[in-house]
């Protein structure tokens, strides 16, 4: 029983000591006063499902209270294959960030290897290509079908605008490279190529990822903003997020293009967010910079937009 005794320590620790623990017990599981009882005095074990439901309703992370320290609970995203999966995705996504994020003292720090998703929830064209190549990526039986036949479904708009307005009402610290654009410019460059995008839609596509880029850069400049750019020149980034709320932390760490694993582990989380401060300390913060630092950063990936809408367009010139 000692796993037992353990669990029901950490649960008297979230429980007033005015509230009767049986009564609690007995409510959060639906079994009576008599079974709680049992469990309380150890006489009968929680089962699986019991455990895991009281851990989630008191907010008890299990790999803290059971596992050796090398080992890591985590939950994670559900697979991709169809428009109805990601559709489920985006919602599960919404849902949880949205309750991560409810209070106001929240911080978000994002290493953003590729451009975040949040700003592709704005339902531009951009929004309807990055769920294009989202599902093309992630399903290989996926039917070839060229960008323009493609459609997504209406209420993607409704969780994506949750994200969206969950992400813009948080305290965010994103960090950047000179290289967090290239994934965009390569995937626009690729169906390009490969006859599934054509070229008034590749020239859109590139005039709205300049629009993104003036965003930011907007937001860099906005005052009374709750938004900080950090521009690292030292290290890979690996779109690792963290949100930080007075109660913990809770880390998203990338298996696939859309695949997380999320852990609240304490240790586990208390070194990533160590290692996110020390990335911002050894980053130029870009709205605390002078005009000639910031415009170098925004002014290299216009160019390189440029570049590679300039690449397009010319490899229709040679079929002329």
């Amino acid at each position: 029983m000692k796993h037992q005794e353990s669990f029901l320590k950490a649960i008297r620790s979230k429980v007033s000591k005015s509230e009767s623990l049986i009564d609690e017990i007995a409510a959060i599981l639906e079994i009576s006063y008599d079974a709680s009882h049992r469990r309380i005095s150890q006489k009968s074990k929680f089962s699986i499902d019991e455990t895991i439901k009281l851990a989630s309703h008191y907010n008890i992370s299990l790999d803290n209270l059971f596992l050796k320290k090398e080992k890591v609970i985590v939950e994670k995203t559900i697979e991709i294959e169809t428009l109805k999966d990601m559709l489920q995705y985006f919602k599960s996504s919404a849902e949880q960030i949205a309750l991560l994020t409810k209070n106001p003292k929240t911080t978000l720090f994002y290493s953003a290897k590729d451009i975040p998703l949040f700003y592709f929830m704005d339902g531009t064209i951009l929004s309807k290509f990055k769920a294009f190549v989202w599902l093309n990526l992630l399903n290989t039986n996926q039917k070839k079908v060229a960008f323009e036949n493609f459609v997504i479904d209406e209420s993607f708009s409704e969780y994506m605008q949750t994200l969206k307005k969950t992400y813009e009402n948080t305290s965010v610290n994103e960090v950047w490279n000179d290289t967090t654009i290239n994934s965009s410019l390569q995937q626009i460059l690729y169906f390009y190529e490969s006859g599934l995008l054509n070229l008034k839609s590749a020239n859109a596509l590139c005039k709205d990822l300049k629009r993104i880029v003036n965003l930011i850069q907007e937001k860099c400049n906005a005052s009374n903003t709750n938004f900080a750019l950090y521009y690292n020149e030292l290290i890979l980034l690996n779109n690792n997020m963290m949100i930080e709320t007075p109660e913990k932390l809770t880390m998203f760490v990338p298996y696939t293009l859309l695949g997380y694993f999320i852990t609240d582990n304490e240790e586990s989380c208390k070194n990533v967010h160590q290692f996110f401060k020390q990335q911002i300390i050894n980053s130029k913060p870009l709205g605390q910079s002078g005009i000639k630092e910031q415009n170098l950063f925004f002014n290299r990936a216009i160019r390189k937009i440029d570049h590679y809408q300039e690449r397009i367009n010319s490899e229709v010139d040679l079929l002329f």
